[in-house]
Formats: structure tokens, sequence, C-alpha cells
């Protein structure tokens, strides 16, 4: 199919565009070496990974970053199943498979984590190694019914997550703020205290982006252009498609519990921010007791949820450090 290109950095990216597993696929890359494919996150694209594809292909590695289903310039299908977690994975299987590559390591951030880590487990013998920024490791699938509890009588962005309409509304009433709030307020650039206030004490009864503080001025990691990228994006398929990541956590749950039985025998790499939420309020010791090929975990102290965007030298350098180490 289609393919166009821009330079990064002094480094050609290549856009494809393919059909797998039923859908018409883009994904960037960039160099030649050993396959290396980068999964995002919500709300998030490829060009979550454009510091990564630049770094990765200079250091001799075949980088690749797709949209996700449903996101950027990736098909959008209509069905909430279409969503689910195995049927990403089929997609990034089929991806895999397209490009040639006998095995592949595989990076993943936010809700591409939690896709990364089924992945060694359905196609063992396809993944060499693993990566996940920001969501640690746990040794069963998270049951929805327990994230729904987490919360108790405060805000749970969950539950808003699935409540069909309402988090479409607030993106629909200005997309750019939409993202600017999100992105700055999870960041470690968000006044001391931020996360404590939405995931601890924001009402029950809030809307989504309430208690998200305006910035001032976009942070050092997110220019102008880089938001309006996304904006942009976001506005040709919507946020539904997003949303379905989490739309589909009832339906996952029991095909994932039978997964997990499986484990994971890969090298592992974990890199997180010290004022993510999923590191703060979650677990980490878990992952290091079953993962019996843990490698490293680190964690990047005043470093929020967009990792790979935020600290760009350090998970780059971390990156290829393990990639030489485990792959060449």
């Amino acid at each position: 199919m289609k393919q166009k290109t821009e330079i990064i950095d002094r480094v050609e990216i290549t856009h494809q565009y393919q059909m797998v597993n039923g859908i018409r696929y883009h994904y960037a890359e960039a160099g030649k070496g050993p396959f290396v494919i980068m999964l995002h996150g919500f709300p998030e694209l490829w060009y979550s990974w454009r510091h990564q594809l630049v770094a990765l292909s200079k250091a001799g590695y075949h980088a690749v970053a797709p949209d996700l289903r449903g996101f950027g310039e990736s098909e959008v299908t209509e069905k909430v199943e279409d969503y689910s977690l195995i049927n990403h994975a089929k997609d990034v299987k089929a991806l895999i498979d397209h490009l040639g590559a006998k095995q592949a390591v595989i990076i993943g951030h936010d809700w591409g984590a939690n896709l990364m880590w089924i992945i060694p487990m359905l196609y063992p013998n396809t993944v060499k190694a693993v990566v996940s920024l920001s969501i640690p490791f746990y040794p069963e699938p998270r049951n929805p019914a327990h994230i729904r509890a987490w919360s108790k009588d405060k805000f749970n962005f969950f539950t808003k997550f699935e409540e069909k309409g309402a988090v479409e509304y607030e993106f629909n009433q200005d997309i750019e703020r939409f993202f600017r709030l999100f992105f700055y307020g999870l960041s470690g650039d968000a006044p001391a205290g931020t996360i404590d206030k939405l995931f601890m004490e924001k009402s029950a009864g809030a809307k989504l982006l309430d208690e998200f503080p305006e910035p001032e001025h976009l942070p050092s990691w997110l220019s102008q252009k880089d938001l309006e990228y996304y904006v942009s994006a976001h506005r040709k398929t919507g946020i539904t498609s997003a949303l379905n990541f989490y739309r589909n956590m009832d339906h996952d749950y029991p095909l994932l519990t039978e997964i997990y039985k499986k484990g994971i025998r890969q090298p592992v790499l974990f890199i997180g921010g010290g004022s993510e939420a999923a590191v703060k309020f979650g677990k980490v010791e878990p992952m290091k007791q079953s993962l019996p090929n843990l490698k490293k975990v680190v964690i990047l102290e005043s470093c929020g949820h967009w990792v790979q965007q935020e600290r760009a030298f350090e998970v780059n350098k971390l990156l290829i450090e393990f990639l030489n180490e485990e792959v060449k």
C-alpha cells in the first residue's frame, strides 16, 4: 500500500499502510537491524515514540511504531469488542509477520504496556525481550471489579472512561484543551500534589478534567507543534475508539486469566516515573517476584506518566543498553 516519508532529527521516518488482521494499519519505521516494535497507550499515537524511532535506528535497530487499531491513521472500526486486548495483540502479531521478523523486542507504554505484557504469553516464540514503560506487571490480570472499587468514594478514572459519552463530551468541547490539560496534569511538570489530588482526593461526581491544572506554558518536552499533531489526529478519529480499551475490560478479564497462567520468561526491563500513578499507588514488588528474567527496574524521579517523551534521552539510553545486552 502507499507510503510517505519525513525527516526527524536527520533520520528518515517512513510511514507505511498495510492490511493486517483485516484492517488498515499505519506504522512508522526507521533503521535496519534487529526488530523492535513500540506500542503506544491512551490517548496517544505512533508519534509518542518519535524520539525512540530516531535513537534506536541510529543505534542499529529496525524500529517500528504503529498507530494501534482505532488511533491516528489506522482503521477505526465500530464494534466495542473489536478493541479487546487479544484482538490488538493479533494486529501486532500480523504486523510482525508482514514485516518478516522471526523475533521482535516489544516495548509498550500505558495501555500499550498492558498489550505488550500479553504478547509473549500468546506468542512466546515471536518475542525476544520486552520493555514496559509506566505499567508494572501483575502476576494476575487486574480484576475490573477491583479497579472500580479501588477509589472507594472518590473519583475513578476507569469508571469515568467506561461511562459512555462522558469523556466524549468533554473532549469535543475543546480538543486542544483536552490534550493540553491531560498531558500536563499527568506529567512530572504538574504542580506538587497533583497526582494525589487527581487519584486520591477528587470527588466521585467530578468531570474528567476537573482538578487538572492549566499550564501557563507547555512543558519543554511538548511543543505546540507536538500538541497540534495529537489534536489533528484525534479530531479525525474522535476519542471513542481509544476509550474502547477500557470498555473491553470485562470481556477481556476471563480470557486474560487463562493467558496469564503461561507467564513470561523473556528478559524484561521496566522504566517508570516517580510521579506516575501506577508506580506511586500501584505495586512494583509483585513484578519482581513473578518475572524470573526481570533484568532491571528504573524509576525516574520527578517524571510523570509520559516517560518516553518527558525523559527521552534517559529512556533512549536505557533502551539501547538493554537491547545491546539482550539482542545483539
